[in-house]
């Protein structure tokens, strides 16, 4: 009954008109975002943080939840029609999904994506919610010492979990340590590695390291490739409704990646991304019924299980920074920098002393995920035709748009240059095959890290053992340490780099 009273707290804040408006802007925000090919949600989030200084709290969290779970639908668009992931998680979509549209079978293609897509999401949020509340009794049992192990567990997750090389994601996590070391000292108050710049005694802001990295990194990247890779669908979308014999074999496949992407979203550097990954492999393991297409020839299920994973993948990854304060994936990191904007100290506390945001937002992933179904069937044909927009004229808009976010949050032209070097540096990472979603990961848990290490040891009167003594901490240390051998072991690490790559 619990339950049932706190969603009722959640949809009264989520239906007042000024909600519902932020609601509908995140989505719509986030299908554009998600069709647009190379702009994701990381860098548009963090080119919308400052954005989010004049908003109330609630209001601000629910446009930058809608545009997270959005772009998973719009990706989807991108994918089918043009051939080209719109977002990173629909990189899968493509393989079936581009297919279908050739033969002809775009709507239904469509549909899949966007009915698997609502199902997954509102499972998602009903784990969410059922889960968030027994969670947070759990985080009151942390002290210091738990806290710190359970980030190094979540650091530990993001290299086993990061596509490509372990040496390179490792790289990205120290790089971002050490980022985040920059500023003042919080037990001495002396300012450390600024190199006597001022600026730089607050720390490196949040916001420049994110923009740059993703916002200007992916720009820089996409205005260094020819436009002609691009091959859009302009054939009219017709017959959207699936058929009887899809919807049969639509909706295991359905159920098995919205199963599949619930339990990855909640692991550290797992989300939406790995969530499509795992549904698709598992799709193609089950076997093909009689007259059923091949997978890579248009598959119906090879479009609608990594969409119910990746939509149900993007709710569950909540579920440890609202109920432990730790961001399992970049976009979760963004979140943290969100709640720090509005002075909300992400974990098991929000649910206490902030009732009101907590379920308000759990409520607006429900109505939000309505909205988009609503949202991108009716209005494919748009979709399409803003697909031929060429880059060239959308770019110039986002970089002074970033400019004018990145300058208003501390009226500061050193932000616009440190923006511009980590943009630099972004596209570095990508020419490099370095994923910098380690990186933010890092730079946000980083101090967390050395603050609860600093208050584990003070209290402990500078005993390390603190860490081993405790069974909580000593059990989250353990798991770290099992997960690092595992994923050095070569058959292991042989299996990992092939996860990542389709044919």
């Amino acid at each position: 009954m619990d339950l049932l009273h706190n969603l009722a707290i959640g949809f009264g804040v989520a239906v007042t008109p000024i909600n519902l408006l932020y609601c509908f802007i995140g989505c719509m925000l986030g299908t554009l975002i998600g069709v647009l090919p190379g702009i994701g949600p990381v860098a548009t989030i963090a080119m919308l943080l400052p954005a989010t200084y004049a908003l109330p709290p609630v209001a601000a969290l629910i446009m930058l939840a809608g545009i997270y779970y959005g772009a998973q639908y719009g990706g989807s668009t991108t994918a089918i029609l043009v051939n080209l992931p719109g977002e990173s998680s629909s990189v899968v979509t493509i393989i079936d999904g581009y297919q279908m549209a050739r033969a002809g079978r775009a709507g239904p293609a469509l549909a899949a994506a966007g009915l698997g897509s609502f199902f997954a999401g509102c499972v998602g949020t009903l784990i969410l919610a059922a889960f968030a509340a027994p969670l947070t009794e759990v985080a009151f049992k942390f002290g210091p010492a738990e806290y710190f192990s359970l980030m190094v567990l979540g650091l530990i997750g993001a290299v086993v979990l990061a596509s490509g090389s372990l040496v390179k994601a490792v790289s990205m996590i120290v790089l971002g340590l050490l980022l985040g070391l920059v500023g003042t000292d919080v037990n001495s108050g002396v300012a450390r590695f600024s190199f006597d710049v001022p600026e730089l005694t607050d720390g490196i802001g949040f916001v420049a390291v994110a923009m740059g990295v993703f916002g200007y990194g992916e720009i820089i990247m996409n205005l260094s490739q020819s436009a002609e890779n691009s091959e859009v669908f302009t054939a009219k979308v017709t017959g959207l409704f699936p058929t009887k014999e899809d919807f049969r074999n639509m909706i295991p496949a359905v159920l098995r990646g919205t199963a599949l992407g619930c339990m990855l979203g909640i692991l550290p550097g797992g989300g939406a991304l790995l969530a499509a990954f795992a549904a698709y492999t598992v799709e193609k393991k089950t076997k093909l019924r009689p007259g059923e297409v091949p997978f890579g020839k248009g598959n119906i299920r090879g479009v609608a299980a990594p969409e119910s994973a990746n939509n149900a993948g993007a709710q569950t990854s909540f579920i440890p920074l609202l109920t432990l304060g730790i961001p399992p994936n970049a976009v979760m990191a963004l979140m943290v920098g969100a709640m720090t904007i509005h002075k909300i100290q992400p974990g098991p506390q929000v649910m206490t002393s902030n009732p009101q945001l907590f379920w308000g937002l759990i409520a607006s992933m429900w109505i939000g995920n309505l909205m988009l179904i609503i949202l991108n069937l009716p209005l494919i044909g748009m979709w399409i035709k803003l697909l031929g927009v060429p880059y060239r004229w959308l770019f110039p808009a986002i970089v002074l748009f970033c400019a004018i976010g990145v300058y208003s949050t501390n009226n500061n032209t050193f932000d616009i240059w440190l923006v511009a070097f980590f943009g630099f540096v972004g596209y570095l990472f990508i020419k490099l095959g370095c994923e910098p979603a380690p990186l933010l990961l890092g730079f946000i848990l980083g101090p967390m890290m050395e603050e609860n290490l600093r208050r584990a040891l003070l209290l402990s009167r500078g005993a390390w053992s603190v860490f081993v003594t405790r069974p909580l901490s000593a059990s989250l240390l353990a798991v770290a340490m099992v997960l690092l051998v595992i994923v050095m072991m070569p058959s292991i690490k042989a299996k990992r780099e092939e996860a990542f790559v389709e044919e």
